[in-house]
C-alpha cells in the first residue's frame, strides 16, 4: 500500500484528535474539586476525541468527518474560553491549566485544519466510496 498524502492527512487528523483526546483526561482529576460540570466536559470530550481516531484512520466517510470538524470546532471555542478566562485571572487559576488548555488548543486546531482539508480536497472521492 502507497504512502498517500490523503493517508498522512488521515493519519495526521487521528493522531491530533487523539493526543487532545488524551491531554483532556489528564484535566478529569484535577477538576473533580471544582465541579461535577468540568469533570464531564473533560471525561466526554476526552473520550469522544480518542473515539474519534476510529473514524478517521478507516475512512468512515465525508458525514463522519462533518460531525468531527463541527464537534472539535465546538471544543476549540471552549477551550479558547479557558485560555482566555485563565490569562484574565491566572491567581484563580490551577498551575499548570493554561499551558495545556493551550497545547490542547493547537491539536484541536491543527484536527479542524486538517479535515477541512480532507472535506474540501478529497469530498469526490469520499463521496466516490459511500456510493
Amino acid at each position: 500500500m502507497a504512502i498517500t498524502k490523503e493517508i498522512l492527512l488521515y493519519i495526521g487528523a487521528s493522531i491530533s484528535t487523539g493526543i487532545a483526546g488524551i491531554l483532556h483526561l489528564m484535566f478529569v482529576p484535577s477538576s473533580i474539586n471544582t465541579g461535577i460540570q468540568y469533570v464531564t466536559l473533560f471525561l466526554v470530550s476526552g473520550l469522544a476525541q480518542i473515539f474519534w481516531i476510529l473514524p478517521m484512520v478507516r475512512k468512515w466517510g465525508k458525514v463522519w468527518n462533518i460531525i468531527g470538524f463541527a464537534g472539535t470546532t465546538v471544543l476549540v471555542g471552549l477551550t479558547g474560553y479557558v485560555v482566555v478566562e485563565s490569562a484574565k485571572n491566572p491567581q484563580a487559576t490551577p498551575p499548570g491549566v493554561m499551558e495545556l488548555a493551550v497545547v490542547i488548543e493547537i491539536f484541536q486546531i491543527s484536527y479542524v485544519i486538517i479535515t477541512a482539508i480532507i472535506l474540501l480536497k478529497y469530498n469526490k472521492s469520499l463521496n466516490t466510496r459511500m456510493k
